[in-house]
């Protein structure tokens, strides 16, 4: 099976990190696990989330910002050509997704939820296999999921910047 990370296509350019001066509106966050069934050993939470419930933007911990259109297909094409949960991303076969929306303001919209409800963000399930990394996920060792991937920068303007 090929691995998510060879459907992307990569930039020629080779995107160097770079500091920059956050905006207000602009908040970072860990998305932890939220539920977990210990029996099944099942695992849920945010993969990630775009914009907070109260219209708060997120910047995730390489400081990028993932709008909600791209967050959406990015979540289609895991669905699609992958599916596997690794453990910290050195090997693959650990876990196997469950369950997977991502939720936009539309579905919110068709499905009766008031908009500020919950934030526009990709939800996922693992079924863990391998009971060695089900014992990192209870006892704490891994609170988070963690989506490997890659993208092409973009420098976003700060609509604060005068």
């Amino acid at each position: 099976m090929r691995r998510f990370s060879e459907f992307i296509q990569k930039s020629s350019k080779k995107a160097e990190p770079r500091p920059r001066e956050s905006p207000k509106s602009v908040i970072k966050g860990r998305f932890r696990i939220t539920k977990s069934d210990d029996d099944k050993m099942l695992a849920f939470g945010w993969a990630n989330v775009s914009i907070r419930s109260n219209g708060e933007i997120v910047e995730d911990w390489q400081e990028d910002i993932v709008e909600p259109e791209e967050l959406e297909n990015a979540a289609y094409n895991f669905v699609e050509l992958y599916r596997e949960g690794g453990e910290m991303h050195e090997r693959g076969g650990a876990a196997v997704l469950v369950e997977s929306v991502v939720f936009t303001k539309e579905k919110l919209q068709a499905m009766g939820i008031p908009e500020e409800t919950l934030p526009v963000g990709w939800w996922i399930g693992f079924k863990v296999t391998d009971p060695d990394v089900w014992e990192k996920v209870k006892d704490g060792t891994y609170p988070m999921f963690s989506i490997e991937g890659e993208a092409e920068r973009v420098e976003v303007e700060d609509e604060n910047a005068g």
